[in-house]
């Protein structure tokens, strides 16, 4: 089992869509919520997913492709 601290930044196109959400059932992973900050036009959230170590991988990689900033916290 792996953990990884993430920050995750919205473009505005996606504050509505639930990508974390999207996330947990693409990729079977535990998501907790550490912070966040959004606005109607933009946000970033701080969350800490723990898996498989290749999964986290693959699922940071599927964020990017959607349009999510990643950056490691």
């Amino acid at each position: 089992m792996g953990e990884r601290n993430i920050r995750l930044i919205y473009p505005p196109s996606l504050i509505n869509v639930p990508v974390i959400s999207q996330l947990i059932r693409r990729y079977d992973l535990t998501v907790n919520i550490l912070r966040a900050e959004i606005t109607p036009d933009e946000g970033w959230i701080e969350i800490q997913l723990s898996g498989e170590t290749p999964i986290i991988q693959e699922s940071l990689s599927w964020l990017t492709t959607q349009g999510i900033e990643v950056k490691p916290v």
